[in-house]
């Protein structure tokens, strides 16, 4: 039986084989004499794995060994070679499993607060923590400190977009929004006329909705004033599981993850984000109310537990951080690029709404600083890429899979 087979008569039958292949792809290029004088010690060794004697299989082994070694010379930098060949393949498995399987994506925003987090500025006037702590922080919260100070009276005339990447055709990391390398600039000009830069390590459409540009452009900072002072943690970083929805349908209340290109009111309005995550609120057919804090399906208050969790709270009453679904946005707190006063759907607790056949209807958990589909209608069934499946890193507050 093969599997009692021992190991060296095996190893001896393997090398036959690869020898004899060998031999037929270099025949027309090796004399006869090498190819009689290989072809007789491929014989030798094939005698000694049937006597099965482990000395005469390891001693014919060698000498067909240094035998081919003569007439195959080695390929020059042959361990660059290797090298170059497993690093291509490992990039082709791991596009092959972005594109297929599993997709990263970060959180950019706010909208899905507190089951997730967006990119936040926390201000702080306490000072920066030593260099160790700094370090620990970024795995732990994804968090990265900034103290920019005012050298004399400076005045902020801009903010803009930042070389993203110190490396050529790398400018941020694949399927990430809010990338490793991604840069903004602060752009100030002294009393004295002089120009000053300060870079962040954010995209500037972070950098513009934590500080929207009618607020902070033109404001004036006296010396010594910090023009800005704290931290920054990262946004959540999921991946998406690209494969379940080739199986069944999308499901109430799961967090998934759609395309943004098939939604005109989305596309006319804002350019910072090709892909939104939501909570999936209606599937095809349903019809949806929210009185608030409450969201209503087919006329019966939603049942799933991720719904549950969001409407545990009120708006002036929050319950872990969730306020319940409203009809729409405050002020206060508001992250998103594209500020609205009202919303197109069920923007008031009376308002309905009914999904057609291949429609999904997303809202975020923060409702009241979420731009969903009470805004921009309903997420195409083509649009839908995938349920966010687990948070990656930071490794607070969130790790794990989603809820």
């Amino acid at each position: 039986m093969f599997f009692l087979t021992p190991r060296h008569v095996k190893l001896g039958r393997q090398f036959v084989k690869d020898a004899k292949k060998l031999l037929a792809y270099k025949r027309d290029l090796w004399s006869e004499a090498t190819i009689a004088d290989v072809e007789s010690h491929i014989a030798q060794l094939d005698q000694a794995t049937k006597s099965r004697d482990e000395q005469q299989v390891k001693t014919a082994a060698e000498k067909l060994d240094d035998l081919l070694g003569k007439h195959i010379p080695p390929h020059k930098d042959a361990a660059w070679r290797e090298n170059v060949e497993v690093f291509l393949v490992a990039i082709v498995v791991a596009l092959g499993v972005r594109t297929y399987f599993l997709q990263p994506f970060t959180i950019p925003t706010s909208s899905m607060y507190p089951t997730l987090n967006g990119i936040i500025f926390h201000e702080s006037k306490d000072p920066m923590p030593n260099p160790l702590l700094r370090a620990l922080y970024v795995p732990v919260y994804g968090r990265h400190y900034v103290n920019f100070v005012a050298e004399e009276r400076e005045t902020v005339l801009k903010t803009q977009a930042a070389p993203k990447s110190p490396l050529p055709f790398i400018n941020r990391i694949p399927g990430l929004n809010g990338g490793f390398f991604d840069r903004s600039e602060i752009v100030t000009q002294t009393e004295s006329g002089r120009m000053r830069t300060y870079t962040v390590k954010e995209a500037v459409e972070t950098l513009d909705s934590q500080f929207p540009r009618m607020k902070w452009q033109g404001r004036v900072y006296e010396k010594g004033e910090a023009i800005l002072s704290g931290y920054f943690d990262a946004g959540d970083h999921v991946f998406v599981d690209k494969i379940s929805y080739h199986f069944r349908k999308p499901q109430r209340s799961e967090t998934f993850v759609f395309s943004t290109a098939e939604i005109p009111q989305i596309k006319a309005r804002s350019t910072t984000s090709q892909y939104y995550i939501k909570r999936l609120a209606g599937t095809p057919n349903d019809t949806l109310q929210i009185r608030p804090p409450e969201l209503y399906l087919n006329g019966e208050r939603a049942k799933e537990p991720g719904f549950n969790r969001v409407m545990s709270g009120e708006l002036q009453k929050a319950n872990d951080g969730y306020r319940g679904y409203g009809n729409g946005v405050a002020r206060e707190g508001y992250d998103q690029a594209v500020f609205v006063e009202r919303m197109t759907y069920l923007s008031t607790p009376d308002q309905t709404f009914k999904l057609g056949p291949n429609e999904y209807f997303a809202l975020g958990d923060n409702s009241y600083n979420s731009w969903d589909s009470r805004g921009w209608g309903p997420v195409p069934e083509k649009s839908i890429m995938g349920r966010a499946l687990l948070v990656y890193w930071p490794f607070l507050p969130h790790f794990g899979l989603t809820k």
